[in-house]
């Protein structure tokens, strides 16, 4: 009588599988090849030329080991020093650095006719003078000439920046009624303006730091006269 199948059976076997398979499994468990064990028994297979080495684990070759370490010593406490020499303390060197000095050369520069020491060294004259030299080399000489070009363009924002710091003193001036400060600053412009000439002069590096980008500015911004 064939069982009756209710709306829960889900079973997409035959019904009958179930019995078929026990009677296989039954018959094939009686089977000599097995040797009375089921037929689902894993079966030996030959032993291949590699199983004596499997089961051997002193047939390969023995690890090899890289360096002097001695793997059965002890961990070495953090708190004492390690085993290595120190370094070696430093030494000064015989001949301390010292910064290029490159004095200008009296070589007539292009498009404004003067000699290369005046071209760099005018644009930091005090009393004003250093602005109109500024701006004339900053029209006249070409951008083939950076060194020139650099301290007209540095000379230039440094009276600028004297010229703003001065009429601020000279805003407090009528304020206070004192213009103390405002002398005081005058004189260190002067002598500023005056050190700078030197420095120039004589090769030295002179490079403003605050100043960097109002420089910059003038220089990429005032185009010369004559191409380079």
């Amino acid at each position: 009588m064939e069982p009756k199948k209710t709306k829960y059976d889900t079973n997409p076997l035959d019904p009958d599988f179930v019995k078929n398979s026990d009677g296989n499994w039954s018959e094939e468990s009686a089977g000599p090849e097995t040797g009375g064990v089921g037929g689902g028994a894993t079966r030996e297979i030959g032993v291949s030329a590699n199983e004596e080495a499997r089961r051997s684990i002193y047939s390969e070759a023995p690890t090899r080991r890289i360096g002097n370490a001695q793997l059965d010593a002890p961990y070495q406490s953090v708190f004492v020093p390690p085993n290595y020499s120190p370094p070696a303390p430093y030494q000064s060197p015989a001949t301390p650095f010292k910064p290029s000095i490159e004095r200008p050369t009296a070589r007539a520069l292009p498009g404004i006719g003067l000699p290369e020491n005046w071209t760099m060294i005018l644009p930091y004259a005090p009393f004003y003078i250093g602005v109109v030299v500024a701006i004339l080399e900053l029209f006249l000489v070409p951008r083939s000439e950076p060194k020139a070009r650099f301290h007209a363009s540095q000379g230039l924002a440094l009276h600028v920046a004297i010229l703003v710091v001065q009429t601020l003193f000279g805003v407090v001036e009528l304020i206070t009624d004192s213009g103390i400060g405002g002398t005081l600053f005058g004189v260190a412009a002067t002598v500023f303006l005056i050190v700078s000439m030197v420095r120039v002069w004589k090769g030295q590096p002179h490079h403003i730091s605050p100043l960097t980008e109002p420089a910059n500015w003038f220089n990429e911004h005032i185009t010369p006269r004559t191409k380079s």
